[in-house]
């Protein structure tokens, strides 16, 4: 994200490359898993559908919005996280193993720890979330006349962002630093997910870069001569245009 304020296109689609990395660090390797498996030999383990709010408030899904549609602003490119559905992603991640932090340790000792060690918190993801969303709106309604993040105009939201950005915003007993870096990955990941797991409604993120999803192959168009082609996007379920039996 650029020092300067909230994320632009261009350099979403250049952090597009090391979203692959960062899941798998902070979400997978980073962790020992903890007493039990999560998980049995032989027994899949499909996504669950977003089916509708699972974890947040309404308060909190108002914050959370405001914070990704400033994050991933919609402009003349083309639409942005709130019309990507960013907010029901995260949602549907925080009320599942992810949001509990089943597969990662969560135990002592805690410490500030590098970059390369990932996440720190002692706070599972969903109760860091929590808590941030809660810290945040106090810290602005102490500074805005009572009002919350999600009802501050867009340059006060801006100007909040880039304070979390820069570090320069501490919030009462949670880590600011951690809470922005994680909602950073997860909204470059609800942008960019397949819309089965809630974001990229009507596969937004996938037309913004021509990613052309989860096909099954791609030999008819192998022979373009080095031609630009345009493949409309398809999920795990299909295009929105298909209606399966």
């Amino acid at each position: 994200m650029a020092a300067a304020g909230p994320i632009s296109r261009r350099d979403l689609c250049l952090l597009l490359g090391t979203v692959g990395a960062a899941v798998l660090t902070s979400h997978a390797g980073a962790r020992i898993i903890p007493k039990h498996v999560p998980w049995y030999p032989g027994h899949a383990s499909p996504p669950r559908a977003f089916d509708g709010a699972r974890f947040f408030t309404n308060d909190e899904r108002r914050c959370i919005d405001a914070l990704t549609a400033r994050l991933i602003p919609t402009d003349e490119t083309g639409p942005g996280a709130r019309e990507a559905g960013v907010v029901d992603f995260i949602d549907n991640q925080l009320a599942g193993f992810y949001g509990r932090g089943d597969r990662w340790y969560m135990q002592g000792p805690f410490a500030k720890g590098t970059d390369e060690q990932g996440y720190q918190s002692h706070h599972p993801p969903a109760q860091l979330y929590r808590a941030a969303i809660s810290a945040l709106d106090d810290h602005c309604r102490k500074t805005f006349d009572g009002k919350v993040f999600a009802e501050l105009s867009e340059q006060d939201q801006d100007a909040i962002v880039k304070q979390l950005d820069d570090g320069k915003l501490a919030l009462s007993d949670v880590p600011a630093e951690t809470f922005f870096k994680i909602l950073q990955e997860n909204s470059i990941e609800g942008f960019f997910c397949d819309p089965v797991y809630g974001g990229n409604r009507d596969m937004v993120g996938w037309r913004l870069v021509g990613f052309p999803g989860a096909r099954y192959d791609y030999r008819d168009f192998l022979d373009h001569n080095g031609a630009a082609i345009s493949i409309e996007p398809v999920g795990l379920r299909g295009r929105p245009a298909w209606n399966p039996e």
